[in-house]
């Protein structure tokens, strides 16, 4: 540690800005506390994330000062930390007895990529949402950047009929006139309804729903049996309103997703008592109206920042087809592993089996996320710089705004941006953190044999353990 005050820095950290040293290059690029709003990652939007808990969304008070443009030159590229001094720092945290035995860690320099912590860095655990990372960078990268999900409606084969094809958006809204949607910049299924009208399609009787888009089972392979029944996720279809949910602002999810989205459709048509039933579309049908979803950008932001649950399953579907792979849970899993290899994380190290990180089948390593964190702001990946300021930041936004606002990690508000996981006996976290002397870390925290009941003093002790690299210069 220095012994120098870090007021100064903290000010400007506080302020809403971190600056992030490009990997290989004297140059920088600049992440905004405000982005997520900018984005429409709105930490207000409700969600499902797998943990055990909800995410505290209250505003700071004070709030922050308006930040300013960029940091001074050369910030973020302070002297790199030692492997003993992080060891130093971390070590009794990491053997926390809150966090159980079976955790395992990774810490690196954002820029250098030099390895500074190795704590079973390599063994493959669960992630629980701390996968959205992999899944977040995966979508980045294979889908093109004004990528959105469309949903259509086709004249049907007969008279009266018509098809609703769900292009796999989870973001179409049922929300009413002037009600807000569950997720920010969603279409409305009032706005396809109207454009149907106008087609002339004034006279439906029944309401085909095709889902094809998306194959294989609904639910997720290691899915607890209480995940879709306590509103952390529903069942997936290429047909959905709201994520699932009954209504905008409920919990509650549907377990027929794309029935519910029919009779929505119908009802905003004005005949709520249509005949919805499955079906496909004819070959050749008539398009009669269309609606589209924010871009992919906007879509991750909001996963990463609410952890949703739903958005991370379409997500690695979308990433399926665009790779040449079945539209499921086998086939995102399968494409998301190919696209971070590409990028060089490890494929020994990753081994999904949904893309949310709900199921206790998933495993990656801490390396793993470490190396998917360095690729996102890697210089030749451009695409990818977004996903760091898209992060929550502790005491601040998302699923951190609640945590570090208080106790021993609270000096750490504003310096630890980071992707929480929470399951039953399953605490982590991965993110970056700049320490006391302005190096950005990238680390990875996994504790997979949490206590059943020890889950907040899980998330405490990890906590503790990132808020000691911010601050310390380690050396």
């Amino acid at each position: 540690m220095t012994g120098r005050s870090n007021r100064g820095r903290r000010t400007m950290v506080l302020a809403a800005v971190i600056a992030l040293a490009v990997l290989g290059v004297g140059s920088y690029f600049f992440v905004r506390l405000g982005d997520q709003a900018e984005r429409g990652a709105s930490p207000a939007s409700p969600s499902a994330h797998a943990s055990t808990s909800h995410p505290t969304t209250a505003p700071i008070s004070p709030a922050p000062t308006p930040p300013p443009t960029v940091l001074a030159p050369g910030a973020g590229s302070g002297p790199l930390p030692t492997s003993k001094g992080v060891l130093r720092a971390l070590g009794a945290r990491l053997a926390d007895p809150r966090l159980g035995t079976g955790v395992s860690a990774d810490v690196a320099d954002l820029a250098t990529g030099t390895g500074l912590l190795d704590d079973h860095a390599t063994r493959l655990g669960q992630p629980a949402s701390t996968a959205k990372i992999v899944t977040a960078v995966a979508a980045l990268q294979a889908l093109p950047a004004d990528f959105r999900f469309v949903t259509t409606v086709l004249a049907g084969a007969t008279p009266g009929q018509v098809v609703l094809v769900g292009g796999g958006d989870p973001t179409l809204s049922a929300a009413k006139r002037g009600a807000a949607p569950a997720y920010d910049g969603a279409p409305r299924i009032s706005a396809l309804a109207a454009s149907t009208l106008a087609a002339g399609a004034t006279q439906v009787s029944q309401v085909v729903v095709d889902g094809s888009r998306f194959t294989g089972p609904a639910i997720g392979p290691g899915w607890d049996g209480d995940d879709v029944g306590g509103g952390d996720v529903a069942p997936v279809s290429a047909l959905t309103v709201d994520g699932g949910r009954v209504n905008p602002r409920s919990r509650v999810r549907t377990g027929e997703p794309d029935l519910a989205a029919g009779r929505a459709f119908a009802a905003a048509l004005g005949v709520p008592g249509a005949t919805v039933t499955r079906g496909t579309a004819p070959a050749g049908a008539k398009v009669l109206a269309t609606v589209s979803s924010a871009p992919v950008g906007q879509l991750v932001a909001q996963m990463l920042s609410t952890s949703d649950n739903v958005l991370a399953e379409y997500l690695i579907r979308q990433v399926a087809i665009r790779t040449g792979r079945p539209a499921s849970f086998t086939g995102g899993a399968a494409a998301v592993r190919a696209v971070v290899s590409a990028l060089g994380v490890p494929p020994a190290e990753v081994s999904m089996a949904d893309g949310s990180g709900l199921s206790r089948a998933d495993r990656l390593a801490p390396a793993a996320l470490v190396a998917t964190l360095r690729a996102a702001a890697a210089p030749g990946h451009g695409r990818l710089h977004a996903l760091i300021g898209d992060l929550p930041v502790g005491g601040y936004s998302g699923t951190l705004a609640g945590r570090y606002r208080s106790g021993s990690a609270a000096h750490a508000a504003g310096q630890v941006r980071a992707k929480t996981g929470t399951l039953t006996g399953v605490s982590t976290l991965a993110g970056v953190v700049t320490d006391d002397d302005g190096r950005v870390l990238a680390f990875a925290f996994l504790a997979d044999e949490v206590a059943t009941s020890g889950t907040t003093g899980a998330e405490s002790a990890l906590d503790e353990a990132a808020a000691a690299l911010a601050g310390c210069g380690c050396r």
